[in-house]
């Protein structure tokens, strides 16, 4: 064949077994067993892939009162700066139900509203981020929906940045679950939401504030790790909770549940169970037959029967493309049955783009304002960390 049609497109397909062999596929369990829940909607996927692996009434559109709240935390820390002190207004001091108790004219660090709101569910501290991070409460609202096209949440639509009741204000258990795995790759929001207590300067007594965790999965679930409680007598209880076990993150989402921890605790040990996380391909690890390297490491979600439909498909790049001339030979593209579930980029051997970080400029940014965030405004760094280390004692 010529060399350069080849250049041009090639899609070879390889069986898995030539590239990774068959040792990473062997520890999945049996076929799923069938999985129940009481809620009126629910989802379960897998934070790292992406991949819905449990879904029951899934896109169909509810209220999902504080379950908001997730959208606009990841909305606050995308658009606004962690150290900004935000100033309480007469529209958030009045705001109903869940508070954290703002006082008018009150200022704290949008880091610090961001623990009120998401461990506390303040609807005051919502209001102000809103207003302070959208120039007002509509323009916010205006970002989050943008957020909401931007992921493809098609079945989602928010009025308000707190979740109270409001018609036209609703979503689905799908489209959270798919809001909340992008959120948990944010590093200061998965740090946010699987603090169980965080104290934060007050600027009115010698005290601090103390925020404990409404989710209670943190202390009843093993790994459990976020995310969000919510409840109004419309939308009655609604979770969505995360764990990490054996390297592998899942997020639970119910809306109308009745029984929510105990399902939740059920979702999780099924899904863990049934679809373990694979590691597919290796950052760095040569293709069989071929003067290429792998760009980045791939992992999936694979029950013990899909192992056999998992294949690969190498397709290069022509040599004249922008790709091609940045250093990227193609893409290996990984699919279960006619499904395609990933790629990863290939480069030649040795390449430098190996040596390339994974965390992107903007993420490492926004860590270290998270750092100078969390101490604004308090007495001493050192007495920060020691009520941290006191923290974390009291709660093991």
């Amino acid at each position: 064949m010529h060399v350069g049609y080849m250049r041009k497109i090639v899609a070879l397909w390889l069986m898995l077994a030539l590239l990774i062999g068959t040792s990473s596929l062997e520890n999945a369990t049996a076929n799923p067993s069938a999985l129940y829940t009481n809620a009126k909607g629910s989802a379960l996927i897998d934070v790292e892939s992406g991949r819905l692996i449990y879904s029951s009434n899934g896109d169909t559109s509810m209220r999902i009162a504080s379950l908001t709240k997730i959208m606009t935390a990841i909305v606050a820390i995308d658009n606004g700066k962690l150290t900004d002190m935000v100033k309480t207004s007469k529209r958030a001091v009045g705001k109903e139900g869940s508070s954290i108790y703002l006082q008018l004219g009150e200022e704290m660090s949008l880091l610090h509203m961001l623990y009120g709101l998401m461990l506390r569910s303040g609807n005051d501290a919502a209001t102000a981020i809103a207003e302070h991070v959208g120039g007002s409460e509509e323009g916010f609202v205006h970002l989050m929906n943008e957020k909401a096209a931007f992921l493809g949440l098609t079945h989602t639509q928010f009025k308000n940045p707190h979740g109270l009741d409001e018609d036209g204000h609703y979503s689905s258990a799908n489209d959270l679950a798919k809001l909340t795995a992008y959120a948990l790759k944010n590093d200061v929001f998965a740090e946010i939401v699987s603090t169980r207590v965080k104290k934060v300067p007050n600027p009115h007594e010698k005290w601090e504030y103390s925020y404990t965790n409404k989710n209670k999965m943190l202390s009843m679930y093993e790994g459990a790790d976020g995310v969000k409680t919510g409840y109004t007598k419309k939308s009655l209880r609604c979770l969505v909770s995360s764990a990490t076990r054996d390297g592998q993150q899942l997020a639970a989402v119910t809306i109308n549940d009745g029984d929510d921890w105990s399902d939740h605790r059920k979702m999780l040990d099924w899904g863990f169970k049934h679809y373990p996380l694979q590691e597919i391909a290796v950052k760095g690890q040569q293709i069989a037959g071929y003067p290429y390297t792998i760009g980045q490491s791939f992992k999936y979600p694979i029950a013990d029967n899909e192992t056999d439909g998992v294949q690969s498909r190498l397709v290069l790049h022509n040599v004249d493309s922008i790709r091609s001339t940045f250093g990227e030979r193609g893409l290996l593209e990984w699919y279960m049955g006619d499904r395609l579930i990933g790629s990863v980029p290939v480069y030649d051997l040795a390449s430098p783009k190996l040596e390339q970080s994974s965390k992107s400029p903007k993420a490492l940014q926004s860590l270290a304002e998270f750092q100078k965030a969390d101490h604004q405004g308090g007495s001493d760094i050192m007495m920060s960390s020691i009520v941290k280390v006191l923290d974390a004692l009291f709660m093991h």
